[in-house]
């Protein structure tokens, strides 16, 4: 049984910093892109950032190049997101997700 659990949201104040993690079980985690998404309220899910299998290649939405980083520890089989000079417009529920599997997500709020 597939499982992602993602931690680590929380409230924080404008640019401070964040780091989730998603804990993933039921599949071979070394073998598959992983993506971080979020959602804001009344607004569509965005793809946040993507890293591969190995975690060589790396890709960012715009809106957060330069401030996040995933990356991902494929012994332990988790995946992070470092999140770094927050701003409020970064207020979602944080996805972690396979091409197939999504987790239920964890809040962060940004406080201005």
């Amino acid at each position: 049984q597939v499982q992602l659990v993602e931690s680590g949201g929380g409230l924080v104040q404008l640019g401070g910093s964040l780091r989730l993690s998603c804990a993933a079980s039921g599949f071979t985690f070394s073998t598959v892109v992983m993506r971080w998404h979020r959602q804001a309220p009344g607004k569509e899910r965005e793809l946040v950032a993507t890293i591969s299998a190995g975690g060589g290649a790396t890709n960012y939405a715009d809106s957060v190049k330069g401030r996040f980083t995933i990356s991902r520890d494929n012994v332990k089989n988790a995946l992070y997101l470092a999140m770094n000079n927050l701003k409020p417009e970064d207020t979602a529920v944080y996805y972690c997700s396979t091409i197939r599997y999504w987790g239920q997500g964890t809040q962060v709020t940004v406080s201005s």
